[in-house]
């Protein structure tokens, strides 16, 4: 009997059905875990809670209140000594924030920041399922592990946390990274490896604790790519010499900017406790993550007589044997534990950064390695039951119970971020003794103006820890506003001693003078908060006030201009310069800023009147007799002081 042939139209058929098949269940499904994903971190667009480095990110920082390429050029110059924010360097970060800031975001309108949030948020819980769709070949675990990932309690941190935008970017950049080195290795194409190094440097410009990526990669050659060897080890170089910059790059800006402790400050042994705390204690927050909070204040004391330090060493001992006798059947739990641990090292306090131990956001990209073996544990069950349904609806119906219990938690989490004092609040329950929680509780009741009780927790603060600049800041500027001015210099001037290059501080104490007629003293203080803080625009317009009233007209001119270069939309800052211009003798320049202030803020009766009583005495008849309509509206508006 003679075979029958198919037609090439036929065959052409089939392919388009596995292609579409290929593609499109990876595709629906991923959609579908993007979904439910933002479903779940919905409220976090509501969220209008302000966190600790908030006003660094935000509320405090030009660059990111002024969006242009001045803004943008200044980010990514300040390589070793960042002037807008303390530690180190991260201007992707930075500039991701100032275009949300042009597109609407401030601190009275945080929609436009989370709104970027949710969305890397939701692209890395895509970019997540891609991966390990790449790695395991195995589409509905990929998308079930990445669902897990998406609604995790421990995910909602970075979202409604403006300051928190680089954890995310950077996670971003690191898995696109990780895809296109996936994709290199299975297909020798050597565009991808070159995307993967591009990714990997986006990586480390948005947050440098990205820097482990390379060892990561090679954990993956090991497994589950299963080719490592000396070639894999050669590719890595170029990403090695990237790591090493940064490393250097980002010791030396946050030594700089914010402080650093060496690990012989710490001793070999504290590091250990810490180390050990932390790996059970990571471990513990992502499978029963409850009470969840932003700060983790270090155990006091740090030894074997706290109970979650002696728990981490115990638990830390039973672990590496489970893993190490794990290898016996499988490469994948010891592997994606260590592309855990890897990833997360550069938080662990080995070099101190922070007062905190621990930290939700830590564990974001990190979480990749436990979710690698998770997924390699889902495969092999699904081998173990398979033709069993009673065994398929036992890991569905897992599968959903988790769904919908991270999802509640999570729900609960955000609630916490709808206002800064709830969030606040709720740190101070699990950590009352907490110097930077009583600190930052003051800061967010001295806003809402209660002096009284934000005095309170500010001198709590103090007395658990006698270094804390930002205690002693807060409580000048809670005593400043109940008009105690002496007592808010003397605070000021005791974080001064514990950070000298307090900008902020060097401001406030300058203002006050200021406010007594003490100009030299005021410039003085302000010169500091410059020197500190070159970008510091209110310093800049203030000294240079002072300055035109002493009639040093150039080096005045010279503070506003450096002013406007950081806040060219000042319609304040343009009518100051115009001023000193004006009595500089130099009236074209003056009329010129007099213009931009009323571009920026019409009909501003000062500003009016300025430029009125400069085109009024312009030796040219027909402009005189063209601004007629200003010279009146001169004449029926008071000049304003500018003596100061």
């Amino acid at each position: 009997m003679s075979k029958i042939s198919q037609s090439p139209l036929d065959n052409t058929k089939r392919n388009s059905a596995g292609l579409i098949q290929k593609i499109g269940l990876p595709a629906v499904l991923c959609v579908t875990v993007c979904s439910i994903v933002v479903i779940v971190h919905w409220p976090a667009l509501s969220a209008k809670a302000l966190s600790f480095d908030d006003s660094m990110y935000l509320t405090d920082n030009v660059l990111v209140q002024n969006p242009s390429w001045v803004s943008a050029r200044q980010f990514l110059k300040e390589v070793l000594a960042p002037s807008t924010v303390t530690g180190y360097y991260q201007p992707f970060a930075m500039i991701s924030l100032m275009l949300d800031y042009a597109l609407g975001g401030n601190e009275n309108n945080l929609i436009p920041f989370h709104r970027t949030s949710l969305i890397l948020h939701t692209a890395n819980t895509a970019l997540l399922i891609l991966l390990l769709y790449l790695l395991l070949d195995q589409v509905w675990i990929a998308a079930t592990v990445g669902l897990l990932f998406g609604v995790h309690p421990m995910t909602v941190e970075p979202i409604p946390w403006v300051g928190e935008r680089k954890t995310l970017l950077a996670a971003f950049f690191a898995l696109w990274s990780l895809v296109c080195y996936v994709r290199y290795a299975q297909k020798n194409a050597r565009g991808f490896y070159f995307a993967s190094l591009a990714a990997y440097f986006f990586a480390v410009m948005s947050k440098p604790t990205s820097t482990p990526l390379p060892l990561v990669m090679l954990l993956m050659d090991y497994w589950p790519l299963r080719r490592l060897g000396r070639r894999a080890v050669l590719e890595k170089v170029p990403f090695f010499a990237l790591t090493g910059v940064f490393a250097v790059i980002t010791y030396i800006s946050q030594s700089r900017t914010a402080g650093t402790g060496s690990p012989a400050e710490s001793g070999a042994g504290r590091i250990l406790l810490i180390l050990c705390h932390n790996i059970i204690f990571y471990l513990y927050k992502i499978i029963w993550p409850v009470n969840l909070s932003s700060h983790y204040p270090f155990p006091e004391p740090l030894n074997l007589s706290q109970p979650m330090v002696l728990a981490g060493v115990i638990g830390t001992f039973i672990l590496i044997s489970l893993l190490a006798f794990s290898l016996r059947w499988t490469r994948a739990a010891l592997t994606g534990w260590l592309i855990f641990f890897v990833a997360i090292l550069p938080t662990m306090q080995i070099i101190g950064f922070s007062n905190v131990i621990a930290s939700d956001k830590y564990a974001y990209l990190p979480s990749l390695g436990l979710l690698m073996t998770l997924a390699s544990f889902l495969g092999w069950l699904c081998i173990r039951i398979r033709r069993s349904l009673t065994g398929y609806a036992v890991i569905i119906t897992t599968i959903l119970i988790l769904t919908f219990a991270e999802s509640a938690a999570t729900r609960q989490y955000l609630s916490l971020w709808q206002d800064s004092l709830t969030l606040a609040q709720n740190m101070l329950k699990l950590a009352p003794n907490s110097a930077g929680v009583n600190a930052h509780l003051g800061f967010v009741l001295n806003l809402q103006g209660r002096q009284a009780e934000a005095v309170e927790h500010l001198h709590k603060a103090i007395s658990l820890d006698p270094a804390s600049a930002v205690a002693y800041y807060n409580l000048g500027v809670a005593l400043e506003q109940q008009r105690k001015p002496e007592e808010a210099i003397g605070y000021y001037r005791q974080a001064l001693e514990v950070v000298p290059k307090f900008a902020s501080a060097d401001y406030n104490i300058a203002n006050i003078f200021k406010s007594r007629n003490k100009f030299d003293d005021a410039a003085a203080y302000y010169r500091l908060a410059i020197q500190a803080k070159p970008t510091y625009v209110d310093a800049h317009n203030n000294l240079g006030n002072i300055l035109r009233s002493q009639g040093k007209f150039d080096e005045a001119i010279s503070h506003f201009y450096e002013a406007l270069r950081f806040k060219p939309k000042s319609a304040e800052i343009h009518y100051n310069l115009a001023i000193t211009l004006q009595r500089q003798g130099k009236l074209e320049e003056a009329a010129m800023h007099y213009r931009d202030a009323l571009r920026l803020k019409p009909d501003w009766p000062p500003a009016l009147n300025g430029l009125a009583s400069i085109l009024a005495a312009h030796p040219n008849p027909a402009i005189r007799d063209a601004n007629k309509t200003i010279e009146l509206y001169k004449q029926k508006k008071s000049p304003p002081d500018v003596s100061n």
